[in-house]
C-alpha cells in the first residue's frame, strides 16, 4: 500500500472554520451542547463521537502550540502566561465536563453496539478515566502543570563560557567529544559546576511537584502517586513488578556489555583510567565527528536518508519543513531536551529539539523523525482517541529509526572510516543507555513509595541506585557532589513522571525490528508501519505482535537481544587510529 505525506486538516463540520480558543465562555456552550444532546440511536452516538474527536482535536492543539511556542523562548513572559492561562483558567474547567461526556458515553444503550478492537481498547480508557477522576485534584493538576514547565525555564538560562564564548550546556557539551583531554575535563566540571547553581532551586521545586503529586494520588484513593500514576498511563499491559524485573535484568545482562565497551574506550584512548569526560571523546589524532553544520544541513540531510530508506518517510519530514513544523538550532533562552508534538488537527506534527553540530543530534533528529512518522500514519484514524498511542509503541517508532536509519548515514559522513564510527557510537549509546534507564525508573520508584523523605535521604537513595548501574570501567572517583544531584539533568523526572522505562521497553522492540531489517528490509519496514498505522485502537501487546515483536523483559529475552547488538558492533568496530 502506498501511504502519502499530502496530510489534510481534519475538516470542521461541529466547531466554526474560524474558532479560535480565547477563554472558557467561548468554549464552554460546544461542551454544554454535547453534554445534553440526546442519543436516541447508534447514529446518533457516531456522531457524537465525530464532534467529541473533532472538540478534542481543536483544543488539543492549541495546548500543543502554547506549550511549543512557550519551550522555543522561555524568556518570553507572553508565551508562558498564554500556557499557563489555558492550565489555570480553561483546562480546569473542562475536566469536570470531560468527566460528564465519559459518564454519558459509557451509559449510553448504543455503545454495546460499537464493534471492533478500536472500541473496546478506547472503551477500557474512558472507563479508567472515570474511575481516576476526582474534583479535588483539578487545582492540584493545574498547579503541577504550571510548576513543571518551570523545569524548562530554569534550565534554558544556563549556560557556560568556554575558550571566551558563551555555550548553551548543550552546545558546550561538543566539547566532551574533543581530543583534549583537558579541555574536556574544564568543560565537564563547568557544565557540572553551572547545574549545581541551581540545585537548591530544583531541589525545592521537585519536593513540591511530589508533594502535590502525592495528594493527587491520595484523593483519588491510592496509597502512592506510582500506583496512581501506572492506572492514569493506562499501564493495563504490565505491573510495577515488569519494572522491577526490568531493572534487575539491566544488571545482570546488560551492566557487563557496558563495562566491556567502556574499558575497550579506554584501551582506544590509551588511559588508565576512563572518566565520565571520556566517554564521548576520540583518540588524538582522531577528527571530530562533523556530520552537519546548521539546522538546515541537519534537516536536509535526515529527508535524503528517510527518502532512500522510503520515500514516505522523506515526504513527512519535507512537509514539515513546508510547513514550519521545525525547530532545531540550540540557542539561550530555548527549553532543553527535544521532542516530536503531535498536533491532531492540522495533522503534521512539530520537532523541536537543540542541535550543536554534534553525532547526538542526529540520532534525535531520526529519533523525532520516527516520531513524527507515527503521527502522520495515525492521523487517518477516524477518532482523536484512537490517535492516543501508547508511549511504549510510540518510543519503538523511535527507537528503531534511529537504527534503521543507520545503512543510510552515509549521506552524513564523506568516508567509510567517519560512517563505521558514527555507527558505532550509535550502537554503543543503544546498550549504554540501558543502565540510566533503569536508575530514573527505579529512583522514581522510590520516591513516590516514600514521598515525605529528607533530601538527605534523597540523596543517599539517589547516590545508592546510582552506583549499583555505574559501570566499574569507569572512574567516578572525586565527582560525588556532582553525581549526588546528577538526576536534576532529567526532565522526565519533573515534567513527565514515570514516562522513562518506555524507552528501555521500546528499546528491545527496536532491537528487535532492527534484527527483523538485518534479515529481510522490506519485511521489516512494513512491519514497522503496519504496528504505527494502527495508532492506539490496539492492546500494546497485539501492537507489538502487529511489528512481528515479542512484548517481553524476561532476562533470557534481554540477554537474546543484547548478543546481538554486540555481534553487530563488532562488524563496524574498528582499531584505534596509532
Amino acid at each position: 500500500m502506498q501511504y502519502t505525506a499530502n496530510i489534510t486538516s481534519i475538516p470542521r463540520s461541529y466547531l466554526p472554520k474560524n474558532f479560535k480558543i480565547s477563554d472558557w465562555a467561548a468554549l464552554e456552550p460546544f461542551f454544554k451542547e454535547l453534554l445534553e444532546r440526546p442519543l436516541q440511536s447508534k447514529a446518533d452516538l457516531e456522531k457524537w463521537l465525530q464532534d467529541v474527536s473533532e472538540l478534542e482535536a481543536v483544543i488539543s492543539e492549541d495546548a500543543a502550540w502554547r506549550q511549543i511556542r512557550m519551550t522555543c523562548d522561555t524568556e518570553n513572559k507572553e508565551l508562558e502566561n498564554a500556557f499557563t492561562f489555558f492550565v489555570t483558567e480553561i483546562e480546569p474547567r473542562m475536566k469536570p465536563y470531560a468527566d460528564k461526556l465519559n459518564r454519558k458515553l459509557v451509559e449510553n444503550e448504543y455503545t454495546k453496539t460499537l464493534e471492533g478492537d478500536a472500541y473496546k481498547v478506547y472503551l477500557r480508557n474512558v472507563k479508567k478515566s472515570i474511575e481516576l477522576f476526582r474534583e479535588a485534584n483539578i487545582p492540584l493538576q493545574s498547579e503541577i502543570a504550571v510548576l513543571a514547565q518551570q523545569y524548562g525555564v530554569i534550565n534554558g538560562k544556563m549556560s557556560v563560557e568556554v575558550q571566551g564564548q558563551e555555550y548553551t550546556l548543550q552546545q558546550a557539551a561538543k566539547f566532551l567529544e574533543n581530543p583534549n583531554r583537558g579541555l574536556r575535563e574544564e568543560v565537564y566540571r563547568k557544565i557540572q559546576e553551572r547545574r549545581l547553581q541551581d540545585k537548591e532551586q530544583l531541589n525545592d521545586l521537585f519536593t513540591k511537584l511530589i508533594g502535590l503529586r502525592d495528594k493527587v494520588a491520595k484523593n483519588a484513593g491510592f496509597q502512592n502517586y506510582r500506583d496512581y500514576k501506572f492506572a492514569d498511563l493506562g499501564r493495563f499491559d504490565y505491573t510495577k513488578e515488569d519494572c522491577f524485573q526490568f531493572q534487575e535484568a539491566v544488571k545482570t545482562q546488560v551492566r557487563p556489555l557496558v563495562d566491556f565497551i567502556y574499558d575497550r574506550k579506554r584501551q582506544k584512548l590509551g588511559l588508565d583510567s576512563l572518566r565520565p569526560w571520556d566517554t564521548e571523546a576520540e583518540p588524538e589524532g582522531v577528527k571530530l565527528l562533523t556530520p552537519f553544520a546548521t539546522g538546515e544541513e541537519l534537516v536536509n540531510k535526515t529527508i535524503e536518508c528517510f527518502t532512500r530508506m522510503n520515500p514516505f518517510f522523506g515526504e513527512c519530514l519535507t512537509k514539515m519543513k513546508e510547513m514550519g513544523r521545525l525547530d532545531l538550532d540550540s540557542r539561550k533562552g530555548k527549553a532543553p531536551g527535544g521532542y516530536n508534538c503531535p498536533l491532531p488537527e492540522t495533522g503534521a506534527p512539530f520537532i523541536f529539539m537543540n542541535a550543536a553540530g554534534q553525532m547526538s543530534d542526529v540520532t534525535t533528529m531520526v529519533h523525532e523523525g520516527g516520531h513524527a512518522i507515527h503521527s502522520f500514519l495515525a492521523h487517518e484514524l477516524p477518532l482523536t482517541a484512537f490517535k492516543e498511542y501508547p508511549m511504549e509503541i510510540a518510543e519503538v517508532a523511535s527507537m528503531t529509526m534511529e537504527l534503521f536509519s543507520m545503512d543510510y548515514w552515509d549521506v552524513f559522513f564523506d568516508n567509510e572510516e567517519d560512517l563505521q564510527r558514527a555507527k558505532q557510537h550509535q550502537l554503543e549509546r543503544v546498550i549504554t543507555i540501558f543502565p540510566w534507564i533503569a536508575t530514573i525508573d527505579k529512583f522514581q520508584h522510590w520516591v513516590y513509595e516514600n514521598p515525605n523523605h529528607t533530601l538527605e535521604e534523597r540523596e543517599e537513595n539517589w547516590r545508592s541506585i546510582l552506583n549499583d548501574y555505574t559501570s566499574i570501567a569507569l572512574d567516578v572517583s572525586g565527582l560525588e557532589e556532582y553525581r549526588k544531584f546528577s538526576w536534576q539533568r532529567q526532565l522526565h523526572l519533573y515534567e513527565v513522571p514515570f514516562y522513562y522505562i518506555e524507552y528501555g521497553i521500546a528499546q528491545l522492540g527496536a532491537i528487535g525490528l532492527w534484527k527483523q531489517f538485518k534479515e529481510d528490509k522490506d519485511k521489516a519496514i512494513n512491519n514497522y508501519i503496519n504496528a504505527l498505522k494502527l495508532g492506539g485502537t490496539k492492546t500494546l501487546p497485539q501492537l507489538y505482535e502487529a511489528a512481528g515483536l515479542k512484548f517481553s523483559f524476561s532476562p533470557d529475552y534481554i540477554s537474546e537481544l543484547m548478543l546481538f547488538v554486540q555481534g553487530e558492533m563488532e562488524k563496524v568496530t574498528r582499531p584505534a587510529v596509532k
